[in-house]
């Protein structure tokens, strides 16, 4: 975070126990810029096994306008660890209500809502429960909108000797692995994630500095990493798909997906949402050269998208057919994709 220019403010905000059965209150981890702005919050909440950090390459750019809000989800980072429910629904609902208690806390009445992987399907879940709050949903590269039936088809795509470690791993909690390997935690999260340190080369020559958090934010109780594992099922499925749930979101809340062109994650969920949604508004965007994490691979294209979509654009407009394209092949939706190095993005 001593990276980002803006000036921030990082505390712990105390959330209520009661949904958690905690005598005490929970600490969460938050950080905070331009509060002193009158425009309609942002509030940023990140994936699985991530952290407030690893916005740092957006941070600056997306509070330029407005105030912004980052927190460690409970369970990961630097927030508290309490114990959550092993079932799946039940662990699910803690988790919303960490956010709705971290919310009334704060004092925030509505807001943006942004969430990646995990996140996108937390807060899509927070959305359903508490849409008074959401002013507009921004889902980049959401984990848990799959069915059962395109996990199915998916499966039949993963190797057998993939498919037999997966299973064999599945009595254990997915970063049980790095806890294991002790002090040389840091240089399995480097062998296994080389990729992560690149993305935020401009920020610092340190090599280590991104995957040393990345560890340090799972070398902890693993609580919210317990609580994952009770949501999913088959080794990373959501046992309750959210694409199932979604037309239960209601109308007034714009949604917005933001999607890696390069990402292993299924985009036909938002495609899917879009049709279910007909009388919603509901965007899907590709970025150009971006994978799953698609707000560092390509975050200046990513900052601009998010900025014009919290400003209320509406639609591409007078736009650079060099940077972006529209995407013909996909019927009743309309994606653009914001094409690698672009310098800017016209939106209406």
């Amino acid at each position: 975070m001593s990276y980002v220019k803006t000036k921030y403010v990082g505390r712990y905000v105390g959330i209520d126990g009661d949904s958690l059965r905690t005598e005490t209150k929970n600490r969460v981890w938050t950080v905070s810029l331009n509060e002193e702005s009158d425009k309609t919050p942002l509030v940023l909440v990140h994936g699985f096994g991530a952290g407030t950090a690893l916005w740092a390459l957006n941070l600056d750019s997306l509070a330029s306008k407005r105030p912004v809000y980052a927190f460690d989800i409970l369970g990961f980072g630097r927030s508290a660890r309490p114990n959550f429910d092993s079932e799946s629904m039940a662990a699910e609902s803690q988790l919303v209500q960490s956010i709705e208690d971290w919310r009334k806390a704060v004092g925030l009445e509505r807001f943006v809502l942004l969430g990646h992987s995990m996140g996108g399907f937390l807060v899509s879940s927070y959305a359903i429960k508490h849409p008074e709050r959401v002013e507009h949903l921004i889902l980049a590269d959401p984990w848990g909108f799959d069915t059962v039936k395109s996990m199915e088809e998916r499966k039949l795509k993963i190797p057998l000797l993939v498919r037999t470690i997966l299973v064999l791993v599945r009595p254990f909690n997915p970063l049980a692995g790095i806890r294991a390997a002790g002090p040389c935690g840091p240089k399995l999260v480097t062998r296994l994630r080389s990729d992560i340190p690149l993305k935020y080369a401009s920020l610092s020559d340190d090599t280590n500095m991104i995957t040393d958090y990345i560890y340090h934010c799972n070398a902890q109780t693993p609580s919210g990493e317990s609580a994952f594992k009770a949501m999913t099922e088959n080794v990373g499925w959501a046992r309750y798909p959210m694409i199932e749930r979604i037309r239960t979101l209601n109308r007034d809340v714009p949604i917005t997906f933001i999607y890696g062109a390069k990402s292993w994650m299924n985009r036909q969920p938002g495609y899917e949402t879009k049709n279910i949604r007909k009388d919603s508004k509901v965007d899907v965007y590709e970025i150009s050269g971006a994978g799953h994490h698609v707000y560092a691979d390509q975050h200046e294209a990513f900052n601009l998208l998010v900025n014009k979509v919290c400003d209320g654009a509406r639609r591409l407009k007078n736009v650079d057919s060099s940077l972006v394209r529209e995407i013909s092949n996909l019927p009743s939706t309309r994606t653009i994709v914001v094409q690698e190095n672009s310098a800017s993005v016209s939106l209406e």
